[in-house]
């Protein structure tokens, strides 16, 4: 088992008096809800940023294709029209 890392960091009191009260209601360190919060957050946060990126190097290759707002705009009130 690795040995696991140590950060410090400052919280406001009242998120302080929350972790507390859900680790005791959970019987779950605070250590451990602290980790699996990051975790999510990161897991959430990593896809999000991935799909950003990977979206600006497709709107930046040499074969991206492009829609005016207008034809955008055009279509999408076709589209409510027709729904109506």
């Amino acid at each position: 088992m690795r040995k696991a890392a140590a950060i410090s960091l400052r919280i406001e009191p009242e998120i302080k008096t929350r972790l507390e009260s859900l680790a005791r209601v959970t019987r779950r360190s605070k250590s451990f809800l602290v980790e699996d919060a990051l975790e999510a957050y990161l897991g959430v946060n990593e896809w999000q940023i991935r799909g950003i990126m990977e979206a600006v190097q497709e709107a930046d290759s040499l074969g991206a294709e492009w829609t005016s707002h207008e034809d955008l705009k055009a279509a999408w009130e076709a589209r409510r029209d027709q729904m109506a």
